[in-house]
């Protein structure tokens, strides 16, 4: 994992099942997609094709 620190709310929350959600914010800290399928993925990966898909963002 990354070499930085990593706050509640801010990188990281815990769903209704208790599980540890990581953020989209997260993510872009990290700089890579790990291809697990995470709900906030901003890499576009969709893990049922194992493709990246593009995103389009308003700006």
């Amino acid at each position: 994992m990354a070499n930085f620190d990593i706050k509640e709310h801010e990188d990281f929350y815990y769903n209704e099942q208790g599980y540890k959600v990581f953020t989209e914010k997260f993510h872009l800290k990290r700089g890579y997609c790990c291809k697990s399928g995470c709900r906030h993925c901003p890499y576009g990966y969709d893990k049922k094709t194992d493709t990246f898909i593009k995103i389009k963002k308003n700006k």
